[in-house]
């Protein structure tokens, strides 16, 4: 723990004054203390709705990451819908300080990718390339431009918070994922993923903390819903067809 970028994520429950307000009165926000981070790679998974994404969007803007991606020195705002979260957190640091830091969030890639583009327009004139040389992310598939931004942009030493970063790749795409989260860990890196990967949160070493009806519970990765799913989907197919279109 020694060398990870932030410790725990603790939520201020004295500076709330209403816990029947959105965001608040989501159970698992409304129940939560604390959640230890003890591993350089944590997964926070959960079904829909359940506030997972709540609660990184949070963890990024209380870093002083751009709630709708990218980094600290990413102002712009598409539409103002993040929650007030950030401001009832927080994070307690390590002594090291990461070198970089990078907020990725697939529901906003769009935007990321055209502040870059906008970016890049604007210091063409004194030769400044993006960090994808001069090809945008918009010129890429979307999975593409999700591994390209990996590869070019994130360089280790840092801190990355990922947003459901899976709705862009194939599975074989969210295996050359974990191979490099792996470099990123390898060169020093704290990872915070909201997942619903089968794939990704098998990640060896991962901690993985699952919301249920009420709470955060830390799981095994074979005990998480989506594993023992994606297993039983798998094992039996027309079983469940059956059931689903009979």
């Amino acid at each position: 723990m020694s060398n990870l970028y932030i410790k725990e994520i603790r939520l201020m429950r004295d500076n709330i004054d209403n816990f029947g307000a959105y965001p608040f009165s989501l159970p698992i926000i409304k129940n939560m203390n604390s959640i230890e981070l003890s591993s350089p790679v944590t997964f926070i998974m959960g079904d829909n709705g359940s506030g997972k994404s709540t609660l990184i969007e949070a963890v990024a803007g209380a870093w002083g990451l751009n709630p709708e991606g990218g980094t600290k020195n990413f102002s712009f705002a598409t539409k103002e819908t993040h929650s007030m979260l950030y401001e009832h957190i927080r994070l307690t640091k390590g002594v090291k300080r990461p070198s970089d830091s990078f907020f990725l969030r697939a529901e906003s890639f769009y935007n990321v990718a055209s502040e870059y583009d906008r970016l890049y327009e604007e210091e063409t004139e004194i030769g400044a390339k993006t960090p994808f040389g001069s090809r945008s992310l918009h010129m890429q598939s979307h999975g593409e431009s999700f591994i390209s931004l990996m590869k070019n942009r994130l360089s280790g030493n840092g801190l990355y918070i990922f947003d459901e970063p899976e709705a862009a790749l194939s599975a074989s795409g969210q295996l050359g994922m974990l191979r490099i989260m792996k470099d990123l860990v390898d060169k020093n890196s704290q990872l915070i993923i909201a997942t619903h990967s089968a794939i990704l949160s098998a990640f060896p070493g991962a901690v993985i903390y699952e919301a249920n009806d009420t709470e955060f519970v830390k799981r095994a990765y074979e005990e998480t819903d989506n594993y023992m799913v994606t297993k039983y989907f798998l094992n039996n197919k027309e079983r469940i067809f059956k059931e689903l279109f009979e």
